[in-house]
């Protein structure tokens, strides 16, 4: 977190505080790990991943570059099988994330 810019948005994330920025981390390793093993890169695996959803859902990565663009175009040849998406769901399933996904007012928000 010291790492982090002064006006870094993380900043004010729960995602990115105290114990759950380290419970989070444990988290990013193993899908670092899994996506190491597959060849790719964690961006590329979770892209892969939400490709997989169906054909109903479609991804809208972000990028800060050329490089990155190229990066998130190359997931889509990233064939997950079903024992790998068996093992993301293990790995994180849906809540396994520590703290709320933004600060309290933007929370309020979402949830009107």
């Amino acid at each position: 977190m010291d790492d982090l810019a002064t006006d870094d948005w993380r900043r004010t994330n729960p995602r990115f505080q105290g114990g759950n920025f380290e419970k989070n981390l444990v988290l990013a390793d193993r899908v670092r790990e899994m996506a190491a093993g597959k060849g790719c890169t964690p961006s590329q695996l979770a892209l892969a991943w939400v490709l997989a959803q169906g054909q109903d859902v479609v991804p809208i990565p972000g990028t800060s570059s050329i490089a990155r663009l190229e990066e998130n175009v190359a997931a889509a040849g990233v064939k997950l099988t079903d024992d790998e998406l068996s093992q993301l769901e293990a790995i994180a399933p849906r809540g396994a994330a520590a703290g709320a996904r933004y600060p309290a007012p933007l929370m309020d928000m979402v949830n009107r």
